[in-house]
């Protein structure tokens, strides 16, 4: 056997034990996880309600006229809107995920990490995919049901372009979630407390992701809000399926959120390998 030969299969052999583990720890989160089947369809529906109080309040804006606009937006699609937001939300937000870095951190458990072949961030986001796929196979009944009720507001389905440039970006926005509030709590390596840090992030998060209001709306007075990562956790998908942002400018705009994830990949790496040199762990 050619040296070539054996270095092509030690390369697939080292491939196939990578995905094995990372099957393993796909598998075993998705067990863990469907434990908590019916909290995840109670919290999703509960996650809904304060959609009706979206809906009142803009048909109180918009004085009930179904023709009158705000920024481009009428009354249904701000129904609209909130719902996608809603659903993409549920993709981008990563509850606990930057406290339970810092915990680790804090209370040296990190080391695991450090003493096994298994790295942390690849294993943290292996974790949250299995929690997301059982989060929307158990909260697709209450998701339904909700869409059903507003089904008087929602558009007709777009061209497939536009639907599978929606569900890229979605995809998009789990990743991108995942690497900002993993890099917030990777800046336990350098502070002992990072619950202010998390608490501002989730502030900035729910205004400038447009969680709160379309950014068109808010735009005016932000002018840079659009060129920062917190767009693509919510607004972009939803601006996506509703047909704000143009059929030809969808390529341009899903390489900008791709570029996004580049870059937040790079600084965890950074983060991480820099704080694991400056880290110091004592005792069993």
């Amino acid at each position: 056997m050619t040296q070539a030969s054996i270095g092509e299969a030690t390369f697939v052999g080292e491939l196939r034990a990578r995905l094995r583990l990372k099957w393993l720890i796909l598998r075993t989160a998705i067990e863990e996880r469907l434990v908590y089947r019916a909290d995840f369809a109670f919290s999703t529906l509960v996650r809904f309600l304060p959609i009706v109080t979206q809906i009142f309040l803009w048909n109180a804006i918009f004085q009930n006229d179904p023709k009158r606009t705000m920024q481009g937006y009428n009354f249904d699609q701000m129904v609209s809107y909130y719902l996608i937001v809603m659903l993409a939300r549920a993709f981008s937000s990563m509850p606990g995920l930057s406290t339970g870095i810092a915990g680790s951190i804090a209370d040296g458990s990190v080391k695991k990490y450090l003493i096994q072949p298994v790295d942390m961030l690849d294993h943290l986001f292996w974790h949250r995919v299995a929690h997301k796929l059982v989060y929307y196979i158990i909260a697709a009944g209450p998701f339904a049901l909700v869409f059903w009720l507003c089904r008087a507001h929602l558009p007709g389905w777009p061209a497939w372009p536009v639907t599978a440039a929606f569900v890229v970006s979605l995809m998009m926005s789990f990743a991108i979630g995942f690497l900002i509030e993993a890099l917030i709590g990777l800046v336990a390596f350098w502070f002992l407390e990072v619950s202010s840090l998390i608490f501002i992030y989730m502030m900035l998060s729910y205004f400038l992701s447009g969680h709160m209001i379309p950014l068109e709306l808010l735009s005016q007075w932000i002018p840079f809000v659009d060129y920062l990562p917190f767009r693509y956790l919510a607004y972009t998908p939803a601006a996506i399926m509703l047909g704000k942002i143009p059929v030809e400018q969808l390529p341009r705009e899903l390489l900008i959120q791709a570029a996004w994830i580049a870059a937040l990949f790079a600084l965890n790496r950074l983060a991480f390998n820099r704080g694991v040199r400056r880290y110091s762990s004592f005792g069993g």
